[in-house]
């Protein structure tokens, strides 16, 4: 993860069944919700640990 504030693109690959409540409540306030969509947020502290707490579940690519 760069340390720059930056921008990155964060897809879901996974889905959220079977995974703990707040893995699923980071997964829709990340916006996403679906396998294969992708949102674009600006990375920050807070954005960095969502990150980080479903990074079994997503990918992430830097702008």
């Amino acid at each position: 993860m760069a340390k720059t504030m930056g921008k990155v693109l964060i897809t879901q690959k996974r889905s959220t069944i079977k995974r703990p409540k707040n893995q699923q409540k980071t997964i829709v306030a990340l916006g996403l919700g679906k396998i294969n969509k992708s949102v674009e947020k600006e990375l920050n502290p807070s954005i960095e640990g969502m990150i980080k707490t479903v990074n079994h579940l997503v990918e992430v690519k830097e702008l």
